[in-house]
């Protein structure tokens, strides 16, 4: 084979396998830029999956799996784009140029949003553990989160000016969780701690300066049809990079020596104890309300009620006497 017909199979061909179909369109160039954010993504995946089954306890991995899915998730996305795939032609409120098109359309690439659906949530839900909000507040920022993802997805498709409504409710909602990050987040943060509050801040600040961006990329590129497709996608896709990736990077060191006990995320309940299957089982319920250890000879946790006799009635007997115990079998 010659050498170059091997560096022309080694070229990028999505555009030419996967044609553009919108007047405005992604060039070969932006589709590199992809590929570029694509590798970092799935590099960042696999790299933290390694930290995590190498370098994290059973149990404790909570955070690391949560950044799995962000950067996960985003390299299909990317993919997606950089194969050219995922968006539709739309026709655009404001031309810019002239085209001999009719109508003149943009790709409007809904891979991303539906990336972002995914995401955006796991990203407040990996940065908003650290701060024992209650569960509901949690869920009240998440939701004002999919608000804000869904209506820029559906502004995005519409082409009259119709679109501003909706860019306007998402960034009302975009403002609520910035609410919720500064205030009730970092309220509940300062109660764990100054190591948690200041790892939280860091990732609070982190992650709202970079979405304050992406409604004035939007406005640039979905919306006014200022930028093209290719300074969008190098656009959105820094933004993603910082937002994802760096993001993940600098959350997962800086909870590095931070006690899960305090969160109270240590996940386990029966495996907890499955190495103490052939010996001693913890037991609750002993006669000073503590953790209680009993022989198992059948590998089977039972639970042992251990106690003081239950008081009762004058004239009354229990049917086991004064002092049960329950023994595994």
């Amino acid at each position: 084979m010659a050498i170059s017909e091997f560096v022309r199979r080694a070229g990028n061909e999505a555009l030419e396998i996967n044609p553009t179909t919108a007047t405005i369109d992604i060039t070969t160039a932006a589709s590199d830029f992809l590929w570029m954010v694509f590798s970092v993504m799935a590099a960042t995946t696999i790299g933290v999956g390694i930290w995590a089954q190498f370098g994290v306890k059973h149990g404790q991995r909570t955070f690391h799996h949560l950044s799995m899915m962000i950067t996960g998730t985003a390299s299909v996305a990317y993919f997606c784009m950089a194969s050219d795939l995922g968006s539709v032609a739309i026709p655009v409120e404001f031309i810019r140029g002239h085209y001999d098109a009719n109508p003149v359309t943009r790709s409007i690439w809904y891979a991303r949003y539906i990336d972002w659906t995914i995401t955006t949530p796991l990203l407040l839900l990996e940065l908003l553990l650290v701060t024992g909000l209650p569960l509901s507040d949690i869920i009240i920022t998440i939701f004002a989160d999919l608000v804000m993802i869904i209506t820029g997805l559906i502004g995005s498709l519409v082409r009259s000016d119709y679109k501003w409504g909706l860019y306007s409710f998402g960034c009302a909602a975009m403002l609520y969780v910035f609410y919720m990050l500064y205030f009730p987040g970092r309220q509940a943060s300062h109660s764990l701690g100054n190591e948690l509050s200041k790892t939280y801040l860091i990732g609070a600040s982190i992650l709202s300066f970079i979405w304050f961006l992406y409604p004035i990329a939007w406005g640039l590129a979905d919306g006014g049809n200022v930028i093209s497709p290719t300074g969008e996608m190098v656009f959105y896709g820094v933004l993603d990079l910082v937002a994802k990736p760096v993001f993940a990077i600098v959350h997962l060191y800086s909870m590095r020596k931070i006690n899960y006990t305090q969160l109270q995320l240590t996940s386990g309940k029966y495996s907890e104890y499955s190495n103490d299957l052939k010996g001693d089982v913890p037991t609750t319920g002993g006669a000073n309300g503590k953790t209680e250890l009993t022989g198992n000879t059948t590998g089977a946790a039972h639970p042992v009620s251990v106690g003081k006799p239950t008081d009762a009635p004058h004239g009354a007997t229990s049917p086991a006497g004064a002092d049960s115990t329950v023994h595994g079998h």
